[in-house]
């Protein structure tokens, strides 16, 4: 309303890492805004992340009843998904272990949510190896978005 030149029934979001995870948070937390979502190598829960780096932000557990990790983890909060979600990572991932990614599918399969998935086989956090690989990833990220939001006027 207050931006006319914005169309807010297409609103897309994609972050790579960190910016996977705020992919997650948007896409669960606030569905009435973003309605095609793309997470390379999120991290869905916290618990499974790089103690250091997280309790910077979230504090200690123990000073904050572990309500830090919980709030920073889009897991908890899968069931406000109703957009379309692409989620991408690599299974050889070093830095964001896949087994969030796993832990997040099962999450809303059992929620029975709509969402697609691709992984890279034995690749890392950049999921750049091996030959066509990052042409690869780049097209299915603009084909995910021009599917499911396509250019041109309201």
């Amino acid at each position: 309303r207050s931006r006319p030149w914005l169309d807010s029934t297409r609103i897309a979001i994609w972050g790579w890492s960190g910016g996977g995870s705020s992919t997650l948070q948007a896409m669960f937390r606030y569905p009435d805004v973003y309605q095609v979502g793309m997470a390379v190598a999120p991290v869905p829960d916290q618990h499974l992340y790089d103690t250091i780096y997280q309790e910077r932000y979230t504090g200690l557990p123990s000073a904050t009843g572990a309500d830090g990790y919980r709030i920073a983890s889009a897991i908890n909060f899968a069931e406000g998904l109703r957009g379309r979600l692409l989620i991408v990572h690599g299974s050889g991932d070093d830095n964001v272990h896949f087994q969030g990614t796993e832990r997040l599918v099962n999450r809303l399969v059992q929620l029975g949510k709509r969402f697609d998935l691709m992984d890279y086989p034995n690749r890392s956090h950049c999921i750049c190896e091996g030959a066509g690989t990052t042409l690869h990833i780049y097209s299915l990220l603009t084909r995910y978005l021009t599917e499911h939001l396509p250019a041109g006027p309201r």
